[in-house]
């Protein structure tokens, strides 16, 4: 274990500690007590710990077709059992409870979900573009996608799509497919608006479309949010001070909101280093997942790419009036055990993939010079 630290990629490391510590700090400001910033601190123990357990295994045991399904049906049964006997909380059943903990077993089931595409479009690489293959992937996402839809977990449910179909689209799709997958978002978007979505779901889109419409009711999230955004400036109101969080005015701040009333607090010079931070991430991965030996590890990399990119889209996007209302949290800031854990748990796995391609091409060029 202790010649792996040599070949571990320490900047993918880096590149989250200014992540965690703004989250932190944000969390600390929010409120008088330390509930959620001393519930973070164990979580973030929690999950170096997944990466450390993720990084020491080897990432070649997921390849296994055994593994991948036996992880995938565990996702199923999970979510199953859960619109049994799941807590509704805040009009969605999402969670399971064991005391004061809460565990949301769709944060799985994404990484779950990365992994088993990365393992059918590999060994498909060639043939992807027949409509057989395209099908069996779609069933693949469908199962647990209607499930979470079904909580109702909206935004979970798109970001579960949109992993599927970004994954799909750098596996070796034709062009003339691709026009056929839009115009099928439109009749499904169509479909679900008129039969699928619930009431406070249309609520949120048309607020999104015109908050100022009902200011004090559906309108009232993106509001406030915009306000918080806005109020930060160039150097922010400054850690503690943030009057729409602090106030009360933005609620959810720990967690749907957790971008707004950071911007508020550190303005638009902490959104930078902010993003500066997930930039170094991004490169991280991507650097992992081209240098990786084989087209399962660059399309899981590139699966969990799609993964951040989506949350950080659409929870920044929401913040910002630019994007619905859908409860989806900034990764590696926003509040929440499971979703940190299981992004921890996917770092390490890239972690592990580094680590033996850079001993394979070291054992390769000791080989080569003759030692």
């Amino acid at each position: 274990m202790i010649r792996h630290l040599r070949y571990m990629d320490w900047l993918l490391v880096i590149s989250i500690l200014p992540i965690l510590v703004f989250g932190l700090l944000t969390m600390k400001s929010l409120s008088g007590d330390d509930y959620f910033f001393n519930r973070q601190l164990i979580w973030i123990a929690v999950g170096f710990v997944a990466m450390g357990l993720t990084t020491a295994y080897d990432w070649r045991g997921l390849k296994s077709s055994a593994v991948i399904l036996s992880l995938y049906a565990l996702g199923v049964i999970l979510l199953v059992i859960l619109a049994v006997i799941g807590f509704v909380t805040r009009g969605a059943q999402s969670w399971f409870y064991f005391g004061t903990a809460a565990f949301e077993p769709v944060e799985l089931v994404k990484l779950f979900l990365v992994l088993v595409f990365a393992k059918y479009f590999s060994r498909r690489y060639v043939e992807i573009a027949m409509t057989r293959h395209i099908a069996i992937s779609f069933l693949y996402l469908v199962i647990p996608m209607t499930l979470v839809f079904l909580q109702p977990d909206f935004g979970s449910a798109a970001i579960l799509f949109f992993v599927w179909l970004s994954m799909l689209l750098f596996s070796g799709l034709r062009f003339k497919q691709i026009i056929v997958f839009i115009a099928t978002g439109v009749l499904i978007a169509v479909v679900g608006w008129f039969f699928l979505l619930q009431t406070y779901q249309k609520m949120r889109i048309v607020a999104f479309f015109n908050p100022e419409g009902d200011p004090r009711g559906s309108g009232y999230h993106a509001i406030q949010a915009m306000i918080a955004v806005g109020a930060g400036g160039v150097w922010g109101k400054g850690v503690g001070y943030g009057t729409q969080s602090r106030l009360d005015f933005l609620p959810e701040s720990e967690t749907d909101f957790m971008f707004a009333a950071f911007a508020e607090e550190w303005g638009l010079v902490g959104v930078a280093a902010l993003f500066l931070s997930f930039t170094l991430l991004f490169w991280r991965i991507l650097r992992i997942s081209i240098r990786s030996p084989d087209n399962f590890s660059k399309l899981f990399g590139l699966g969990i790419s799609f993964l951040l990119v989506s949350h950080i889209a659409v929870h920044v996007g929401m913040n910002m009036g630019l994007l619905p209302v859908t409860g989806i949290g900034l990764p590696f800031m926003s509040y929440g055990g499971s979703f940190l854990v299981m992004l921890m748990a996917a770092l390490g796995i890239l972690e592990s993939i580094a680590i033996r391609s850079s001993e394979i091409k070291a054992y390769e060029k000791e080989e080569f010079i003759g030692l």
